[in-house]
C-alpha cells in the first residue's frame, strides 16, 4: 500500500504580507494539505521549528530584517529534522532563483501564482520527501 504524499508534509507559510500568507494557506488547506503554522517574519518562522512539526516551509524572499534567503539557511542550521523549502517572490530574476536553490530551496514560485501552480509545487516536494523516507 503506497502512502499519500500529502500525509507526509507539515507546512509552514512565511510571508510578511498577511494577505498573501492567508491566500497561500487557504489554497493549501482546500487541497487538503496540513498547514501547521504561519509566520510574518523570520523570528516567528524560526519559532515554528520548535513549536510545530513543520517539515516544508514556503518562504517569501523579500521580508524585513532577515530576508527569506537568510531564513532558509538559518532554518536548516537550527532544525533537528530535515526541512524542505520552497521560495516565493515577485522578483522573478534568474539570480534570485539561483540564490534560492543554493540556499537549500527545492523549488521557486514566482508571484503571482495560481492555485494549480502552488499545489503542483508542494505535491512535487511532498512526493520527493515520501521517496526519501522509504
Amino acid at each position: 500500500m503506497s502512502k499519500d504524499p500529502k500525509s507526509i508534509v507539515k507546512i509552514a507559510v512565511v510571508d510578511d504580507a498577511e494577505f498573501t500568507r492567508k491566500t497561500v494557506v487557504d489554497i493549501l488547506e482546500k487541497s487538503e494539505f496540513d498547514v501547521v503554522g504561519q509566520a510574518g517574519n523570520a523570528e516567528e518562522a524560526i519559532a515554528l521549528i520548535a513549536s510545530t512539526k513543520a517539515n516544508l516551509f514556503l518562504i517569501d524572499v523579500v521580508m524585513p530584517n532577515i530576508s527569506g534567503m537568510e531564513l532558509a539557511k538559518k532554518l536548516n542550521e537550527v532544525s533537528n529534522r530535515p526541512i524542505s523549502i520552497i521560495m516565493m517572490s515577485s522578483l522573478d530574476l534568474e539570480n534570485i532563483i539561483i540564490e534560492s536553490i543554493s540556499n537549500g530551496a527545492i523549488d521557486f514560485l514566482a508571484k503571482p501564482f495560481d492555485a494549480e501552480t502552488l499545489n503542483r509545487s508542494v505535491l512535487k516536494v511532498a512526493s520527493n520527501m515520501l521517496k526519501d523516507s522509504l
